[in-house]
């Protein structure tokens, strides 16, 4: 994996991201285009279509929602963790979920002050990534 920084850490999957959701897209247009070209006769099995079809944009969503959560609890767990035995004291409760998941990217020897600054200057998580001058590379992001 090339060196992270901040113009490119962001992990896209092509396959998911653009692909999965431009076929969907294309099934939510075509259900609906033949539930308005549908008759009596097929008016029902078009309708369960664009039902499905809506049922798979919400899975797409919701499949990556449930994902990103559970990767901000472990960021949270672990950047605590990491804070915790760098100095022997537990990370600010003032700093908010996306604060700590900006601050991941940082070294241990710029992570103490950067997470004290964050703290102090409520810093964003963009502001806190573009502070960070030695990414440390995160090969397990989803």
């Amino acid at each position: 994996m090339k060196q992270q920084n901040f113009k490119n850490h962001g992990k896209w999957v092509i396959g998911y991201h653009l692909i999965t959701f431009l076929a969907i897209i294309a099934l939510i247009i075509g259900a609906i285009r033949g539930l308005l070209k549908s008759s009596e006769d097929n008016l029902y099995s078009a309708s369960l279509l664009v039902l499905i079809s809506f049922i798979l944009l919400f899975m797409f969503y919701f499949l990556r929602i449930f994902a990103l959560k559970a990767q901000d609890r472990a960021i949270n767990a672990e950047e605590s963790l990491r804070y915790f035995i760098l100095t022997g004291n537990p990370l600010s409760r003032k700093l908010s979920i996306r604060q700590i998941i900006g601050l991941r990217f940082a070294p241990d020897d710029e992570f103490v002050a950067l997470a004290e600054k964050a703290e102090r200057e409520n810093l964003s998580e963009t502001e806190i990534k573009k502070e960070i001058k030695n990414w440390k590379l995160d090969k397990y992001r989803v």
